[in-house]
Parts: structure tokens; sequence; C-alpha cells
């Protein structure tokens, strides 16, 4: 088993060409865009076409990670896709993708920890990667949210958004890769943030469709009150499994959910907010995408250089949680 580190040799992202402002949504359900702002931070958000699925976006999100990396699509021999909103129940949205890229020989599979995605995805791929079991893995966390938005529902229609990122992982010789990462979660919280029809627990019929089962569910307060202690304590783990503190860190890149909630983490963890990347305003909760299209943005605008500490945290349904800590 050789040595080095699992880097991230490349990133991409996509988001849908329709947007929906917030004066948009004013004329859709009863809310104003300073309720929204004010609230969530959030003033547009992507939406995807009638015939755009979650594979479609992510396999656009994967081309230009891929084209990041300098490689060919035939070097990846793992994909890892993340999202909660897949094209269908089976076959995987990973294998999709596979067959979207033109691959027909590589290892794909999905995992769904909701707005996690991002930290469970490469936390997986680096378990691999450090073994030599394979030598490139794909990640894509991808959503198509809107699809199973309820647009009458004033409480989630605002927050919710659609897109893709992308980041292509290898294990390199030298200092800069991913230092520690911390995964957890908690299930008796499974009833806060849920589509609860459409599995084997509640299948759809005409009785569960009438009843908006079929749609992403949310207590806002009550996650709030979890979410934000959670993420405090992922920043806080990482960091100590890599004896670094919350002063190491050149940029954290945490979920994009709520602007209050990343605003009450850089209070807790005593930080400005100029140490937080934002782009929630321009995308909302894209749910396992937020954090890769937040990294491509960051990458793309020069606020990472190598050599930097950049840690990720995030929290989504399940409950689920964690931190993956880079020096890049």
């Amino acid at each position: 088993m050789g040595k080095g580190l699992v880097r991230i040799i490349g990133v991409g992202s996509y988001a849908p060409e329709k947007i929906y402002t917030n004066q948009d949504l004013e004329k859709m359900v009863d809310t104003t865009d300073e309720w929204i702002v004010t609230r969530s931070g959030i003033r547009e958000r992507h939406i995807a076409a009638e015939d755009e699925a979650a594979s479609d976006l992510g396999a656009k999100a994967a081309r230009k990670a891929i084209e990041d990396a300098g490689i060919k699509p035939s070097e990846v021999d793992l994909i890892i896709t993340a999202t909660i909103s897949p094209d269908m129940m089976f076959p995987s949205t990973a294998c999709l993708i596979q067959n979207k890229l033109g691959l027909t020989d590589t290892a794909a599979f999905d995992i769904n920890a909701a707005c996690s995605g991002f930290i469970y995805g490469i936390t997986i791929a680096e378990q691999f990667l450090k073994n030599d079991v394979y030598k490139t893995v794909l990640f894509i966390g991808t959503e198509a949210l809107s699809k199973i938005t309820n647009w009458k529902d004033r409480q989630t229609c605002v927050l919710l958004g659609d897109g893709a990122g992308a980041a292509v992982l290898r294990k390199e010789n030298g200092e800069n890769g991913i230092l520690s990462s911390y995964l957890s979660s908690n299930g008796s919280y499974s009833d806060l943030l849920l589509m609860p029809g459409g599995g084997s627990r509640i299948p759809a019929t005409v009785d569960t469709v009438r009843r908006n089962l079929h749609y992403f569910t949310m207590k806002g307060n009550e996650t709030f009150k979890v979410a934000v202690p959670k993420l405090y304590d992922s920043a806080i783990e990482g960091l100590k499994r890599c004896g670094m503190t919350v002063g190491d860190v050149d940029l954290f890149i945490p979920h994009q959910a709520n602007i209050r909630i990343i605003q009450a983490v850089a209070r807790k963890l005593k930080i400005p907010m100029e140490k937080m990347f934002v782009n929630i305003e321009k995308y909302g909760n894209t749910s396992a995408a937020t954090i890769p299209i937040a990294l491509d943005e960051a990458k793309r605008e020069g606020r990472i250089k190598e050599g930097d500490i950049i840690e990720f945290i995030g929290f989504g349904a399940g409950f689920t949680w964690g931190s993956v800590v880079v020096r890049w």
C-alpha cells in the first residue's frame, strides 16, 4: 500500500439555465423578497427544465471536473453519486451518469446522506484510494429538488434549488490532500426533514399523491436548533483529528442551507464571515450539490490557493453531519 494523500485534482459544477427569483415566487405563494432574504439569504435559485433530471445535471458537472483534472473519462474507475432526488428509485443515478459519460466498465453507486452527501462521498472515496482499490474516483453531488418541491408550501419552496457539483480525486505523494474526516448521524431526528411517500413505508398511490406525501417536508425551527451545534462540533472534531485549530483554517466551505445557520456557526467558531464561503444567494439549498458547487466557485474566484487549509462542513436529513479538512 503506497503512501500519499488523497487530493481533489479537478472540480466542476453546473446549474440549469432557468431561474426563479424571489420576485417570481411572490407571484406563486404568499411571500415577499424581504421575508425570504431576511430568513434565508436566498435571492434566486436555478430550476431544472422539464426534461432535465439529476443525472443530466450531474453528467454536465462531471464533464467539467474531468476536464479540470486534465484526465480522460476512461481514467475514472469509480463513480460515487450523492443525491436525494434521483432520476428513479433504481438503477442508481451513478450508473445513469456513467452511461452519459460513455463509460461501460466503471464501478458506480449512489449514496444518500442528503445535504451531507459531499462530506460522506469524499470520505468514502478517500478509503478506496488510500487502500489502492481504485486510482481515480469521480464524486458527483446532484439534485433536481424542484421535482420534489411543493410550490404551494412557502416554508420550503423558497429554500430549494437545482444544481450539481463534481470532484475528481486521486492519491498523490506530498503533503497536500485530505488531512482528516469526521462523519456522524442520529436517526432519532429523521422525522424533522424527509419525503414521506414513495418508498416501501408509504408506497405511491393516488391517495398519497393527493396528500402531497411525495414532496420535501421540513420542520425548520427544530432543524435549525440541531444544525448549528452539529456543524460547529463537526468543524472542531475534524480539526482535532489532524492536530489543527480554527485559526489554522484559511477558508470554511459550509453546506449552503440558510445564511442564518452559517452566521450562527461562524459566531460559535469566533471567526469573521469573510472566512465562510457563501453563495446561497444565487442557488438556494441544492442539498448534496451545495458544497461542491461552492468549492468550484471558490476555486474559480481565486479564494483558494495551493497550500491553503480548507474545511468542508455539512449537515442534512437523517440527521447526518460531518467535516473534511484538506490542504489544497
